[in-house]
């Protein structure tokens, strides 16, 4: 609820997750020696660290950080940043590539980070709409290829993808919880109205589909599809289930935003490439 105050709309109870922040950034610099926290009625107090502050500051989360600040997954192996899972487990790509309607993408990058998918793969286009993704697209790992052939190539030399499946229902498709998968994998569905095109088929190592049992409709929404395969695929890999804090999972801390908004951006490692490549070729000139 909101109430009003000195003329100005205040939000009622304040914000959790605010709270939070604030409390970690008020311990991180008391240890640092910065500033003293403060203490649960506001009032501070040198040397005392609330108790009440580090439990706000604390997040429930599967991982913990180790001493040298490296996030820990639950099996004590190093975490993802992006998947909260151990970077040794196996990995989960999606492709996106020529679906139609805005809150399907939205749809499918909210349950890409719920079912702990290492990124999402936007193919052409590099700007995106996530409409409909309740905020859950800041939590996403966005890159992009201008091509199909080119998310190939890139996916399998230089994230270990094995395997690429085509969610479709067509000849030679399996269904999807009999987990053909390989320890890193990429899902690529279709078009909501036609399905997957020649050229996407084209990429594909294998096709999935799921399993329908009632008389009603053709094939599900393709963001139905994409969810149950990134569920079966999470399942089959043995992630740990996320913390949940009372009837909701509990969500990340949020990131900063260093692109522009529904906008991919570079690559980090084609600009060190890209980077590399022009200080090689400056050296040449000057020899």
């Amino acid at each position: 609820c909101l109430d009003h105050r000195d003329g100005r709309w205040a939000r009622a109870g304040g914000d959790v997750a605010r709270t939070r922040r604030i409390a970690r950034e008020r311990i991180a610099r008391s240890e640092r020696g910065m500033d003293p926290p403060a203490s649960p009625d506001g009032t501070v107090r040198e040397g005392d660290v609330a108790e009440g502050a580090r439990a706000a500051a604390a997040p429930p989360t599967d991982g913990d950080d180790d001493d040298d600040g490296t996030a820990r997954a639950p099996d004590g192996g190093e975490a993802c940043e992006w998947t909260g899972q151990s970077s040794g487990a196996p990995r989960c790509y999606f492709l996106v590539h020529n679906i139609a309607k805005k809150h399907n993408v939205g749809t499918i990058a909210r349950c890409a980070t719920a079912f702990g998918v290492r990124s999402v793969v936007l193919i052409g286009a590099k700007s995106y709409n996530t409409f409909g993704c309740k905020g859950s697209s800041n939590h996403v790992d966005f890159v992009h290829y201008p091509t199909l052939a080119d998310a190939r190539v890139g996916l399998m030399e230089r994230q270990g993808v094995t395997k690429i499946l085509g969610v479709e229902i067509c000849d030679g498709a399996v269904p999807i919880e009999t987990h053909p998968f390989d320890r890193c994998t990429a899902f690529i569905a279709g078009n909501e109205g036609d399905g997957l095109t020649a050229q996407q088929k084209a990429i594909c190592d294998g096709f999935v589909y799921v399993r329908q049992h009632g008389p009603g409709t053709a094939s599900l929404n393709v963001a139905v599809a994409s969810a149950l395969c990134m569920h079966h695929f999470a399942l089959w890999a043995g992630y740990e289930e996320r913390a949940r804090e009372g009837e909701k999972y509990v969500v990340g801390e949020r990131r900063i935003r260093i692109n522009k908004r529904g906008v991919v951006g570079e690559d980090p490692d084609e600009v060190r490439r890209r980077r590399a490549a022009a200080r090689e070729a400056a050296a040449r000139d000057v020899g």
